[in-house]
């Protein structure tokens, strides 16, 4: 029971159709709630854990520090990839987007590398980031893992 500012009297919120409910307005008609989305979206929603990872009077780069973290260490492959060091260049990029995976798991917030859900986030990161591993190890010439199941497939499809 709530009561009416106006008149003094006592209103009750009745349940309506589909679970609405009928709320004062502010003349004091009741109101229909509805739990439908609205016809347009005004804004999106963050991604869980896309707040700040340091409080915000920080600097911003302490703000988003896991993105520049993985941004870095994926830079730093990149370069050493064009300066012809290849394996080492593409498995620091993969062990970056690994790291991401991680800190997206572990970490409450992580600023803007939260980019979908919780969830998404990490199983994207971490396939990526194990697929170009497990690839920059299985690189020709002197492969450091060889995986047979793997080594058909491809010999397979380009001999076909």
């Amino acid at each position: 029971m709530s009561a009416d500012a106006k008149d003094g009297t006592e209103r009750s919120e009745q349940p309506t159709a589909k679970g609405a409910v009928s709320a004062p307005g502010p003349d004091g008609v009741p109101r229909k709630t509805s739990r439908r989305f609205p016809l347009f979206t005004r804004d999106t929603a963050r991604p869980e854990g896309g707040g700040r990872a340091a409080p915000g009077d920080a600097p911003a780069p302490a703000r988003q520090w896991p993105l520049l973290v993985v941004v870095s260490v994926v830079a730093l492959g990149l370069l050493l990839t064009a300066f012809d060091v290849f394996r080492v260049g593409t498995i620091l990029v993969g062990l970056g987007l690994l790291a991401g995976a991680v800190m997206r798991w572990t970490l409450p917030g992580v600023g803007m590398l939260a980019v979908r859900s919780r969830f998404t986030d990490m199983v994207t990161y971490g396939i990526l980031g194990l697929a170009i591993v497990l690839l920059a190890m299985m690189a020709q010439p002197n492969p450091w893992l060889v995986i047979p199941f793997l080594d058909d497939t491809l010999h397979f499809t380009i001999s076909s």
